[in-house]
C-alpha cells in the first residue's frame, strides 16, 4: 500500500515526509488506511447519485464515527498524588494571570524549586509548542515492547510530538510509558508563546496559541485564541487549567512511567473446535501495571515466518467488546476494538530501508505495534478501550484469516477484569477525588475518515468502472492534524487495463477497490469544506508571514490574471495536482557507476534538478512533486531558483512525464541531483545559495534501475477521468456552497491537467 502525504512542509522537512517512508510511520500516520489496505475488501458504505458533472455520495448511518470534542474550557483539572498514581477532580477555573517572561528555547531549568514526576524530582523540563511538558530524555524504541510509533520524540519546538497523519482518536496510548510526560493540551502545527514563572511553591507554564493559518493544510486563514495553563506544584500536584480554547480536539493528561510491569495473570481461554495448523485455540491474557493488557495467542501449529510464503495475506485478529460478537472477529467487527497482527512481508516489491525487513506488526486502537512471535505463540500488548476498568466483563473473540478467505473463529468468550483498566477517561465526569490512576487521559477528535476504499467501491459499484481517480469533498471534518488529504490506490491500468511498469510501484489489490483494473489512484479522505483549499480567493485582509503559503504570491500572480487575482481555487490545484501524480511519482532510483541513488521517495529530492516542463502559471516552477530549480553557478555553489514546496500550484518535470507515459525518454532533458547541501547564504534576489555535490542523471539512468517506462509514450494512456465526489453525513443535503466549490475546483483541475501536460493530455470529470 502507499499512503502518501503532501510533503515537504517546510524546507527542512524536504525529501519525502510519510508515504512509504517506512512502516513504522504508516502504521502511527494513516492506521484507517493500512487497515483497508490489509482489512477486509472495499464495500458500499452509502447512497450514490449525481447532480450535473458531481457525484453525491450520502453516508449510511453508521459509516461515520462520532466525534468527541473539547468540553474543559474555563475549568481546572487538579491531579493530586496518591499511593502508586493521581487522583482527578474537577475545580472552578483557577487561572494565574501572571505568566512570568517568554520563553523562546523549549528547554527550561528551574532554580527555586523541584517537581515531583515519575518517581524522580526533576529540575530540567522541556516545555513544546504543542501544548505538551516532557522530562528527561526521551527514549528509543527497543526491547519486547518498545515503543516503535514514534509518538514522544522530542521535536525542535520541545515537549511532545507524533507522526504526520496521527489521529488524535488513537495516539493518545502511544504517550504511555515513553518519556514521562504532561500533556496540557497536545495539539500538533500550533504556534504562538509560552511562558515560565517559576515560585518557589510552584512553576506556572502558560500557552497562548493559534492554530496554524492561511496555509494549504489549514482551516482559518486567521489565527485563533488558545490559551491554557499548567501549575506544577512542589508537592507534586498538578492543575491543569482551560481560560479560551478555540481548537476542539487535542490530549489531555498526564504520563508518568508505569512503575510495575510484572505480568498478572487473568485468565486462559480455549477453543473446542481449532484444528487447522494456523488456527488459535488458546488465548492467554494478563494484566501489567494495571493499564496494559497482554493476550499470548496460541496456535496449534507453528506461525510461518513473516517472509514465509505461507506468511502472505495471514492476519491474526484480536477482538474486544463490551457486548458478545457473534461470528469471527475481523477488522470491520461492528461495536469492536479489534488488534490486529500481519507480517509486513506484504510490502515486498518495493525496496525497503536497512533494517526493514519482513517482520510480524499489530495495529488497532491502543495496540503497540511491536508483537513478538516465537514458536506457535504471538503476544501483544495494549491498552483497554475506553470505559473499560476493573470489574467490567470484557468480551474476548479472535480468528485467523488467509487473504480474502474465511476467517476461523475462535468464539467470543467473557472475561471479568481485575486490577486493570483503561487509562483514558472522560474527565469532566470524574467526580471528587476519582481514583488513583497510574496515567489518566482524555482524547478529544472529530470522527475517523471512512476507509477509502469503502469509498470507492460506493462510487464503482453505483456509477461503474469508470474512473482512473477519486477525488472527494465532504461537509464534515474528520480526525486529522492537516486540512488536506494523503493519497493511495490500487495503480490500476485505466481503461485498457494492465500494469505500468518501469516506474518502481506496483499494481496491487484491485479488488479490493472494487475495480477490475480501471481504478488508478484516490484521495485516502474527503477534504472539509472549511478548509482553506476550498476557498476560490483568500480573503483580502489576510497577512501572514510565511513565504510557502499563497498570500505571498497574490502580487506576483494576479499580475497574470484579467481580472486582477490570482488563479481561482489555487490551493485545491496544489492539492490534487500533487497527490493525483502519485499514482507515477516519486519512487524510482537512477543506476550511476553500479550504484542505485534514490530520486526521492516518496517526493523528489530537495536536491534534484526538477523544474516543471509546461509551468502552471509562474515563469520558473520546480515540479509539483518536490527537487527544485537550480542554478549551478559553476564554482562549487548552486542557487535555488524555486524550492521543492508545492505552493502555489506547479507543474511537473519532464521526467514526471515521462512516468506518466506522456513523453519519450528522448525528450527528457539530462538533469542533475545535489548531495550533501551546505547553505552560504542568498543572492541579491533573496534565492538561497548552497554548496553541494553534483551528480549528473540522465534518462537512460533511471531506465537501468527501474526498466523502462511500459506502455511507452506511444502506447501509454492520454484521456483521464476523475470522479468529483461530494461525502455527506447521514441525512444532511449537500450545501450550496459545497455544491459550488467542488465545481469551481473540478473546472480548474481540467484546465491544470491540459496545462502541465503541454496540451498531451485530457482530464475529463464525467459521473455517467
Amino acid at each position: 500500500m502507499l499512503v502518501d502525504g503532501i510533503g515537504r512542509n517546510r524546507l527542512r522537512n524536504a525529501g519525502g515526509l510519510l508515504g512509504v517512508l517506512t512502516l513504522l510511520a504508516m502504521l502511527v500516520a494513516a492506521p484507517g488506511a493500512l487497515a483497508q489496505r490489509f482489512g477486509a475488501p472495499g464495500k458500499s458504505i452509502g447512497t450514490v447519485t449525481t447532480r450535473g458533472n458531481l457525484i453525491i455520495l450520502t453516508l449510511n448511518e453508521d459509516a461515520l464515527g462520532k466525534p468527541h470534542l473539547f468540553d474543559l474550557s474555563n475549568r481546572t483539572l487538579r491531579f493530586t498524588p496518591k499511593d502508586s498514581g493521581y487522583t482527578v477532580e474537577t475545580v472552578p477555573e483557577a487561572w494565574d494571570s501572571d505568566f512570568g517572561p517568554e520563553i523562546k528555547d523549549p528547554d527550561v531549568t528551574l532554580t527555586k524549586m523541584t517537581f515531583p514526576f515519575s518517581g524522580q524530582k526533576w529540575s530540567k523540563l522541556s516545555v513544546g509548542m504543542t501544548g505538551s511538558i516532557t522530562f528527561g530524555e526521551p527514549e528509543q524504541p527497543s526491547g519486547r515492547f518498545g515503543r516503535m510509533r514514534g509518538a514522544a520524540f522530542r521535536n525542535r519546538e520541545g515537549g511532545l510530538s507524533v507522526e504526520r497523519y496521527a489521529l488524535l482518536q488513537q495516539v493518545g496510548s502511544t504517550f504511555i510509558n515513553a518519556t514521562p510526560a504532561i500533556s496540557v493540551f497536545f495539539k500538533p502545527r500550533m504556534r504562538g508563546e509560552r511562558f515560565v514563572n517559576e515560585l518557589s511553591d510552584r512553576t506556572v507554564i502558560t500557552w497562548t496559541l493559534s492554530e496554524p493559518y492561511a496555509g494549504i493544510q489549514d482551516w482559518t486563514w486567521y489565527p485563533t485564541v488558545n490559551r491554557f495553563q499548567a501549575v506544577l506544584h512542589a508537592n507534586g500536584e498538578i492543575d491543569l487549567t482551560y481560560d479560551k480554547v478555540s481548537a476542539r480536539d487535542g490530549i489531555v493528561g498526564i504520563f508518568p512511567k508505569i512503575e510495575s510491569t510484572q505480568e498478572q495473570p487473568l485468565t486462559t481461554l480455549t477453543s473446542q473446535t481449532a484444528s487447522s495448523p494456523l488456527a488459535v485455540k488458546n488465548i492467554k491474557l494478563s494484566e501489567v501495571g494495571g493499564v496494559y493488557l497482554q493476550a499470548q495467542l496460541e496456535t496449534v501449529g507453528p506461525v510461518p515466518a513473516a517472509d514465509a510464503t505461507e506468511a502472505e495475506g495471514l492476519q491474526y485478529h484480536l477482538c474486544l467488546s463490551a457486548k458478545e460478537a457473534v461470528g469471527a472477529c475481523t477488522n470491520t467487527t461492528k461495536g469492536a476494538t479489534v488488534w490486529t497482527v500481519m507480517s509486513m512481508s506484504r510490502f515486498r516489491g518495493r525496496r525497503s530501508r536497512a533494517g526493514s525487513g519482513p517482520r510480524y506488526f499489530g495495529f488497532g486502537d491502543g495496540l503497540s505495534p511491536e508483537v513478538k512471535v516465537e514458536g506457535n505463540t504471538i503476544t501483544l500488548k495494549g491498552t483497554l478501550p475506553v470505559g473499560f476498568h476493573a470489574g467490567s466483563r470484557l468480551y474476548v473473540s479472535a480468528s485467523e484469516q488467509k487473504g480474502e478467505g474465511q476467517p476461523t473463529a475462535f468464539a467470543a468468550q467473557a472475561v471479568r477484569l481485575k486490577g486493570i483498566s483503561s487509562p483514558e477517561m472522560d474527565l469532566s465526569t470524574l467526580k471528587g477525588n476519582a481514583g488513583p490512576f497510574p496515567t489518566v487521559y482524555e482524547s478529544f477528535y472529530y470522527p475517523e475518515s471512512p476507509r477509502p476504499n469503502d469509498l470507492t467501491c460506493s462510487v464503482i459499484k453505483a456509477l461503474g468502472d469508470k474512473f482512473d481517480m477519486l477525488a472527494y469533498y465532504s461537509d464534515f471534518r474528520i480526525d486529522n492534524p492537516e486540512a488536506g488529504t494523503p493519497s493511495t490506490g490500487p495503480l490500476g491500468g485505466g481503461p485498457n487495463g494492465g500494469a505500468v511498469t518501469g516506474i518502481n510501484a506496483k499494481q496491487r489489490n484491485l479488488a479490493g477497490y472494487c475495480t477490475k483494473g480501471r481504478f488508478q489512484w484516490q484521495y485516502v479522505q474527503p477534504v472539509d469544506m472549511h478548509a482553506n483549499q476550498m476557498d476560490e480567493y483568500p480573503p483580502a485582509d489576510v497577512k501572514d508571514p510565511s513565504d510557502h503559503d499563497i498570500v505571498s504570491y497574490t502580487h506576483q500572480l494576479s499580475e497574470r490574471t484579467f481580472n486582477g487575482k490570482i488563479p481561482p481555487y489555487d490551493y485545491a490545484m496544489s492539492q490534487i495536482g500533487h497527490e493525483m501524480d502519485h499514482r507515477w511519482s516519486a519512487f524510482v532510483s537512477a543506476k550511476i557507476d553500479g550504484k542505485l541513488i534514490p530520486l526521492g521517495p516518496t517526493h523528489w529530492d530537495m536536491g534534484l534538478q526538477a523544474p516543471a516542463a509546461f509551468p502552471y502559471q509562474r515563469p520558473t516552477e520546480a515540479s509539483a512533486m518536490g527537487g527544485g530549480v537550480w542554478q549551478d553557478n559553476f564554482d562549487g555553489t548552486f542557487t535555488q531558483l524555486d524550492d521543492n514546496y508545492y505552493v502555489p500550484a506547479t507543474g511537473y518535470s519532464y521526467l514526471d512525464l515521462y512516468l506518466m507515459g506522456l513523453v519519450a525518454p528522448s525528450e527528457v532533458p539530462d538533469f542533475f541531483l545535489l548531495r550533501n547541501l551546505q547553505p552560504v547564504g542568498r543572492d541579491a534576489n533573496g534565492h538561497r545559495i548552497f554548496k553541494a555535490d553534483r551528480t549528473k542523471v540522465t534518462i537512460k539512468d533511471v531506465i537501468a534501475a527501474e526498466g523502462p517506462r511500459e506502455p511507452d509514450v506511444d502506447h501509454a494512456q492520454k484521456h483521464f477521468n476523475t470522479g468529483m465526489v461530494i461525502v455527506l453525513r447521514h441525512g444532511e443535503p449537500p450545501p450550496a456552497q459545497l455544491i459550488r466549490d467542488v465545481n469551481g475546483i473540478r473546472l480548474r483541475w481540467m484546465d491544470y491537467w491540459t496545462t502541465v501536460t503541454g496540451h498531451r493530455s485530457t482530464m475529463t470529470t464525467n459521473p455517467r
